[in-house]
């Protein structure tokens, strides 16, 4: 079948410049079918009967209908059309006006041997668009059934969270209703216990409900019939299996009351679950959504996870009830004993099993506890136990299982964890929190130090006992080689190791000079040369070659060593550009990125005079600092940016955009340039939103008399509309990326300066 002819719309008054505009697009190879308007009234009715795929519009007509009403109209109706200006009259600041309001390009009517070109990348770019948006709108759909999976699976983590920390029936079941609404995104969630004796069920716990609903009161009896005429609850304890249905408005006569009152609320889908324990349904959980076909394999299976969530909890209650306090928990410390941890592990494992997660068990005792026991007594070494545990106990969270196993040995159980760093990070914290301050038993301060030893599921053990076996193990061998704590699997140890190398490395790093600036060039849009350098700290590693600073600057923060290698970034920044200089070559600025840590420090100002003093380069180096970074102390950075200033130093913002700075902070900041995030430069060339951001920027930066700097320029199309937008400078791949000293000298040789 052959291809629709092309309909174009042309807004014209002047027939003879419509006909060029036909002769363009004929020349151009495209087939068409052209209708011609200079009215409003007949450009609406051609909108709506002759339906274009592309509108070319002159800008200023003697009517008083023009080309930006035709645009605005146009966007109303149909905002996917190309909107072409071809005009003999527009002028750069009404084409900048026109592109913000959403026109997609201009031809001058002098150079309409270009009108070809533009109509076809226009039509291109509609295609495109109309692409991505199916693509969104397939990816939306896709992510509301993620989001209603991650709903489920919030339900899933909160309710056992609560499993773990709750004790009693009822408030387990008020606490699972609660979750499924206020979490999971259900309209309404219903618990029922069922008496098997008489067979009925009784409400007992219900969220997202009146308290005089039908779905709350009464009992639910359970009559004998063909499935069409039982409710939901009937055919789930019978079936002893999740039963739902999808539209319950749809669905034959069956549940009665409690089904018409669920459709009269606005109730869609509907599921009920059985709760079991030992093989016999003890109650059923009721789920109401407001979508329809809201349930699909996927939501059954999490929520069957969920009803076998609270049956192990509900088991586990039965089991609890029948033992006394004295048998779970220790006298002396309050806290669960070895028997009640390995059970409440033994939860804590099935549901890590389920969720495929990694959980931690540390088992940790005092140092020298046997010799303080001997010399002050067991009465002293009882109260050493019982504060130890209480600090203990404080330190941790309240998902993490605590114990007192005998002796002076005490083990955790954490919830999931993402990596070594996060039992890293806890161990730190923990061993930190019981070592100090000392104390305070019989009558002296005593200043004691744990050891730890760790064990991850499922790769060092997959029940309790055997997990407990490996920590104890690993925490004989933390004790006999000195360690303060050792993992039971040796990678993990390396791993430890491995952070600890970094550091080490970095440190001989800052020693041995092994850190080297590369320079990315700036260039200024309008003259289309280079106007200055941003200085990039890179570490030049002996053995692994140039290291990523994603993977070092976090760790010299973190270390404090970024103090002196931002000192050094400064010093190296101002020889460069004092050697540049000498050697003829008429270098602009340098700009130099200044660390949160660094600019924290009071001494932050002689520290910069320090480094520049050297080589004179007050009048040469500029400073950047983020716009998040100015706002953790804005009144007190604005002193130390004066003083900047003041030494000759400008003062550029980066990542404007970013850090919520506001107008009358900005108004008021010593600064000299702002530099546009690339996060609002990215996206620019796909909506005339985002345009209307950066040219925002831009407007404001000049209005208060600052240079603009758009950062991650990637194309020439961002380039081009940039330049549109009135930017002064720009940064990116585009033009040039980060490079060493030797390649900041080419570019200068080439007469970049």
């Amino acid at each position: 079948m052959a291809a629709r002819a092309l309909r174009v719309l042309i807004v014209e008054d002047a027939p003879a410049d419509a006909e060029l505009c036909r002769r363009e697009l004929a020349r151009a190879g495209l087939e068409f079918t052209a209708q011609c308007v200079d009215r409003e009234i007949d450009f609406e009715r051609a909108l709506a009967e002759f339906v274009p795929d592309l509108i070319l519009s002159d800008f200023s007509m003697p009517t008083a209908f023009d080309g930006l009403t035709a645009l605005d109209m146009t966007r109303a109706i149909s905002p996917d059309i190309p909107f072409v200006f071809v005009s003999g009259t527009i002028g750069e600041d009404r084409a900048v006006e026109a592109m913000r309001r959403g026109a997609t390009d201009y031809v001058l009517k002098d150079r309409l041997g270009r009108l070809g070109l533009v109509v076809k990348r226009a039509l291109q770019e509609a295609e495109e668009r109309r692409a991505r948006r199916k693509a969104e709108e397939e990816s939306k759909l896709q992510g509301l059934r993620i989001g209603r999976l991650n709903r489920i699976l919030a339900v899933l983590s909160g309710i056992n969270a609560a499993i773990v920390r709750m004790r009693e029936r009822q408030q387990l079941f008020e606490e699972a209703c609660r979750i499924a609404v206020e979490h999971g995104g259900f309209g309404a969630a219903w618990i029922g216990r069922y008496e098997a004796a008489a067979r009925e069920v009784v409400a007992v716990a219900g969220a997202g409900l009146p308290a005089d609903s039908v779905l709350l009161s009464g009992r639910l009896v359970l009559c004998d019939g063909p499935p069409r005429n039982r409710g939901l609850i009937a055919q789930t304890i019978e079936a002893r299996r999740p039963v739902f249905c999808n539209d319950i408005a749809r669905e034959p006569e069956a549940g009665g009351e409690r089904r018409a009152e669920a459709i009269r609320r606005g109730y869609r889908s509907a599921i009920a679950l059985p709760l079991t324990v030992e093989g016999a349904v003890v109650g059923t959980l009721a789920l109401f959504a407001r979508e329809a076909d809201f349930f699909d394999d996927e939501e059954v299976k999490l929520l069957t996870e969920l009803a076998d969530d609270i049956s192990f909890a509900l088991d586990h209650i039965a089991k609890e009830e029948k033992l006394n306090y004295l048998a779970y928990y220790d006298v002396l410390t309050g806290l669960p004993n070895r028997t009640l941890f390995k059970d409440r592990l033994e939860q804590r494992l099935a549901a890590a099993r389920r969720a495929g997660q990694v959980l931690s068990v540390m088992m940790l005792d005092i140092e020298r506890f046997r010799r303080i026991n001997d010399t002050l007594g067991r009465q002293c070494g009882d109260e050493l136990l019982r504060a130890f545990s209480s600090r203990l106990a404080q330190a941790l969270g309240e998902s993490d299982a605590l114990a007192y196993v005998g002796g002076d040995y005490f083990t955790v159980a954490t919830r999931h964890v993402h990596d070594t760093a996060d039992v890293v990070r806890l161990l730190e914290h923990v061993l930190g929190a019981v070592a100090t301050p000392p104390y305070a038993v019989g009558g002296s301060d005593l200043r004691i130090a744990a050891r730890a030893g760790v064990v991850l599921y499922p790769s060092d053990g997959v029940d309790a006992e055997g997990l407990l076996k490996n920590a104890e193990a690993a925490l004989k061998d933390a004790k006999r080689t000195g360690n303060r704590y050792l993992f039971y699997a040796p990678q993990m140890n390396a791993r430890v190791a491995e952070q600890l190398k970094l550091e080490n490395d970095l440190r001989r790093a800052v020693q041995e000079g092994e850190f080297v600036l590369y320079y990315q060039p700036r260039v200024d849009l309008a003259a289309a040369r280079l106007c200055g350098f941003e200085a990039l700290i890179r570490w030049a590693h002996p053995q692994r070659g140039l290291v990523s600073p994603g993977e070092f600057i976090p760790v010299l923060e973190a270390t404090g060593l970024i103090l002196e290698v931002g000192r050094w970034a400064l010093r190296r920044a101002a020889r460069d550009h004092a050697a540049w200089r000498e050697a003829g070559l008429n270098p602009p600025r340098i700009a130099v990125n200044v660390s949160a840590v660094q600019l924290r420090r009071r001494q932050f100002i002689e520290e910069v005079r320090e480094a520049l003093a050297e080589s004179g380069g007050f009048r040469h180096i500029d400073i950047e600092i983020t716009e998040s970074m100015l706002m953790e102390d804005i009144e007190g950075n604005i002193g130390k940016l004066k003083a900047l200033q003041e030494m000759g130093v400008n003062v550029a913002l980066d990542d404007f955009g970013t850090g919520y700075c506001s107008l009358a902070y900005l108004a008021k900041l010593p600064i000299n340039s702002l530099k546009v995030d690339r996060s609002f430069v990215a996206p620019m060339a796909h909506g005339a939103e985002q345009m209307a951001i950066v040219s925002t920027i831009v407007s404001l930066a000049h209005a208060l008399n600052l240079k603009v700097c758009a950062e991650g320029v990637e194309t020439q199309e961002q380039a081009n509309l940039l330049r549109l937008l009135r930017c002064d400078e720009v940064q990116g791949f585009f033009f040039a990326r980060p490079g060493p000293e030797a390649q900041a000298v080419d570019s200068l040789k080439q007469g970049g300066g």
